[in-house]
């Protein structure tokens, strides 16, 4: 029997698919902090790199967190869409990433701002590129963290789409010279889209 590796998507971008999907999902937001009470999975390296500024990060934790910088994580494990290899998950604490405060405010984001930094300095880039993730090396919509948040959802009636919504965030993740060519496809595939839309009167 002949396996089948031809991959799901075509357009390749730094070295990851891109789900076509995310130029025309539409999308809302009324976001309180909910997406992060699941807590999040992290590089392995970006989880080193959060424990070697632990003495910036404890100072700014509130009492509905945990200072035990032991209770921060989950194991890691193995999982090939992240760069290293492995993940790291934050942990659940009173119902909520350990790095989420009482006021539903990333705390690695707060420092960051503290700092005078780049607001993302710090977070995990699963965390910015939500409600997009990367899955089996494609860049594609975490429709399934979605469909369990009553702030974060799809709405028809909505015209912006979750690309329109993260643009901010697919910038930071690709930088400027990827980007454009992310827009440059965007621009390709709708026109393709929306032609096949008319023609079928749609």
């Amino acid at each position: 029997m002949e396996i089948n590796t031809k991959p799901k998507f075509s357009k390749k971008i730094n070295g990851v698919y891109i789900d076509p999907q995310i130029f025309t999902f539409r999308f809302s937001c009324k976001c309180g902090g909910e997406c992060c009470n699941y807590g999040v999975y992290t590089d392995l390296k970006e989880h080193e790199y959060i424990l070697s500024i632990k003495d910036k990060i404890i100072p700014l934790l509130d009492e509905s967190q945990s200072k035990k910088v032991t209770e921060w994580f989950e194991e890691p494990e193995e999982d090939e869409d992240f760069e290293s290899g492995v993940a790291v998950g934050t942990e659940i604490i009173n119902g909520k990433c350990t790095f989420l405060d009482k006021n539903g405010l990333c705390t690695l984001q707060k420092l960051a701002i503290m700092e005078s930094e780049h607001k993302w300095k710090y977070k995990p880039i699963y965390c910015v590129l939500f409600p997009l993730t990367i899955f089996e090396g494609a860049l594609t919509i975490d429709d399934e963290h979605i469909d369990r948040l009553k702030t974060c959802s799809k709405d028809p009636i909505k015209e912006t789409t979750i690309y329109d919504a993260c643009k901010e965030e697919l910038l930071h993740f690709f930088g400027s010279e990827k980007f454009s060519e992310l827009e440059k496809y965007k621009d390709e595939y709708l026109k393709e889209y929306y032609s096949g839309v008319e023609k079928n009167g749609k």
